[in-house]
Formats: C-alpha cells, sequence, structure tokens
C-alpha cells in the first residue's frame, strides 16, 4: 500500500494518504487497492453503475477519529472525478447523479487486487484466517483479489463486502460447511 507520511497535530486526530480507491458498498467503506493498472478504477465504475456510492479515486485521505474510526475522503481537488484510460477524467457525478457519490465513508474493508500468476496461493475455502492491514493504527479486514482475464472482479468486490457484513453477524460459510462435514464423517 501506497502512503504518504501520517501527519499528527496538536488537538487534531491522525491522518495519512493512500493511493487506493474508496466506494460504500452495500453501506461498507470499502478501499481499494492493487497495482497501477490492474483495473481498480474500472471496478469501482462498474459498482457504481450498480448503484454503490463514489469517494474516491487514485488518492484517499484517511483521519483517524477519536473512538479510534478510520474515515476517508477524496482530496477536494479530484472529489467526484476518475480517472479511466481510454476515456481519462470524467466526472461520476455528472455521469451518475448526485446519489451516486458520498463525501465520506468510515474504513471498514481493504480489498486487494493481485494479479493473478501461476502457482498464486489462494485459500480456496476461506478457512484461513484474513489477514488485516493496519492503517494508523488501526487494524481493518483484508480480503485479496486474484485478477485474471475473464474474472468479474466487480461482482467479487460485491460478495467480498456482503460476506463481511455476514462474518460480523456471526456467520462463516467456511465453519458451516466444515461441521456439516464433521457430521456426515463422524
Amino acid at each position: 500500500m501506497t502512503r504518504k507520511r501520517a501527519a499528527r497535530r496538536p488537538g487534531k486526530s491522525a491522518t495519512t494518504t493512500i493511493s487506493a480507491g474508496l466506494l460504500k458498498i452495500f453501506g461498507v467503506g470499502t478501499l481499494i487497492l492493487g497495482d497501477s493498472g490492474i483495473g481498480k478504477s474500472e471496478s469501482a465504475l462498474e459498482l457504481v453503475s450498480r448503484g454503490h456510492k463514489f469517494i474516491a479515486d487514485d488518492v484517499v485521505r484517511i483521519r483517524k477519529t477519536g473512538d479510534g474510526t478510520l474515515y476517508g475522503t477524496p482530496p477536494s481537488l479530484s472529489r467526484n472525478f476518475m480517472e479511466i484510460r481510454g476515456l481519462g477524467i470524467i466526472n461520476i457525478r455528472e455521469i451518475f447523479g448526485s446519489r451516486s457519490v458520498a463525501a465520506g465513508a468510515r474504513v471498514d474493508l481493504i480489498i486487494k487486487l493481485k494479479t493473478w500468476r501461476r502457482g498464486f496461493e489462494v485459500d480456496r475455502l476461506g478457512l484461513k484466517v484474513a489477514r488485516d492491514e493496519s492503517i494508523l493504527g488501526t487494524s481493518v479486514p483484508q480480503v485479496a483479489i486474484p485478477v485474471a482475464p475473464g474474472r468479474n472482479i466487480a461482482s467479487l468486490i460485491e460478495v467480498a463486502c456482503r460476506v463481511h457484513l455476514l462474518r460480523k453477524k456471526g456467520y462463516h460459510a467456511p465453519a458451516e460447511i466444515v461441521n456439516r462435514l464433521n457430521r456426515v464423517l463422524t
């Protein structure tokens, strides 16, 4: 994750700037990270077209509030704007309307897009504990999504957000299937 230095001023909350996109998907503040050209903005554009809220593209300012919550906003210069290779700079608010954008969001989940390579180890069952990422000393759940031709990354991001919401409610699908298998085998 590319970051600029965190700043702390007396009486102010800690802040940092991250190279990422930020959307609100099913109410989940979702920070999308990945190498340049991997498809972050294109995935964000697809998610906005599905009705999710756009907050920032390429640069996200994150501040830690007094209660430890991370809150992300766009820089004022690039608010509502997104860069799409081949199209250039587009204004999300002008294309999709005012309901398609939000001024900011709590950072609840990190989606890290990774180029799929032969031999890339992937937890196919979801049994491994997800690796959290620390931002300003606050732990944020992170999901790595391998990117390869033919994969619908926007759909996978939506599902990752729904899985995150279910886990917050205590539901864990891999644990359920393991319990079912154990009942059948014993």
